[in-house]
């Protein structure tokens, strides 16, 4: 049995907001939220709505639900880690949150607010835990506001490295869908053991997916990996430009002024052998130092 990646776009809504998806998003918001705990007895799927967005990267929610009647869940899933995503991420509950109310009705009709969000990027730099939950606290006490009506939840998968012997509760199984799905030829023992995760996995069979859906999920992903390239030539030009500028004001501060040939010959390196140029212009003594290792390094 082939399995899609249910990180992409489409492939998260067909399992998680379709019309048989109920039972399966809440044992999923139950594992995540509420440590399996049966909180959640029933919930609604709201239709989204499109945003201004490609391929779901924007301002788009994946799954939106109001659960047990009293709370609104926002679920959306991230794979590439785009400028201001946790501004977004914000901006995005706080407008749900908002638009609850028409003039007329009061704030005690609001309801809670909970986005959560997996990202296939870390975050948080300093966090180890891959699963983190944020409310409105006190500065200084560290105790909760009040009224804390918005709540905003992150799963990082990178951060999540258990194996399949490792997996311990609802939530790592589910953790470990999301990130693994799609490199699994058969559904492990484990993860079928929870009825509503062997029914997602179902939904993830290749041949549940028309051709036309198929071609969808596959322009997805060649998107996704367009701007995953793209980012990562754009740091690396960042990184080279930092490099170059250092390296420049070291070699002009150790042998004076260079003539512009050999400055574009700098130019041209790479990042690693301006590295290793920063390292050996601490040894130049004269210009013709830096000749020779330039001629000892070609481009």
């Amino acid at each position: 049995m082939r399995l899609i990646n249910p990180k992409i776009d489409f492939a998260f809504k067909k399992i998680f907001a379709s019309s048989d998806s109920k039972d399966i998003l809440i044992n999923f918001l139950n594992a995540i939220l509420y440590e399996a705990q049966p909180v959640i007895e029933d919930l609604e799927i709201i239709k989204s709505q499109p945003g201004n967005q490609t391929f779901g990267v924007d301002t788009q929610l994946d799954v939106k639900a109001t659960i047990n009647g009293d709370r609104i869940a926002l679920i959306e899933i991230q794979v590439i880690n785009v400028p201001s995503f946790g501004t977004r991420v914000l901006y995005n509950a706080a407008k749900t949150y908002s638009l609850q109310l028409t003039r007329e009705e009061r704030y005690e009709r609001l309801k809670t607010v909970i986005s959560l969000k997996i990202a296939d990027f870390e975050m948080f730099g300093n966090q180890p835990e891959f699963l983190t939950r944020f409310v409105f606290k006190e500065k200084e006490q560290q105790f909760d506001y009040p009224d804390t009506e918005i709540e905003l939840v992150f799963i990082e998968l990178p951060k999540f490295t258990k194996e399949l012997a490792e997996l311990e509760t609802t939530a790592d199984r589910w953790i470990y869908l999301l990130k693994n799905t799609s490199t699994l030829d058969t559904v492990p023992e484990t993860l079928s053991a929870v009825p509503e995760i062997e029914k997602a996995l179902r939904m993830a069979s290749e041949d549940k997916f028309t051709e036309e859906e198929l071609n969808e999920l596959q322009n997805q992903e060649l998107w996704i990996e367009d701007q995953q390239i793209a980012i990562e030539l754009a740091k690396e030009q960042v990184t080279k430009a930092a490099h170059l500028s250092l390296i420049l004001r070291q070699v002009v501060r150790r042998l004076g002024t260079i003539q512009p040939e050999t400055e574009n010959c700098i130019r041209q390196l790479g990042v690693q052998e301006l590295q290793e140029l920063g390292d050996a212009v601490l040894d130049f003594q004269q210009q013709s130092d830096l000749t020779a290792w330039l001629q000892a390094n070609p481009i």
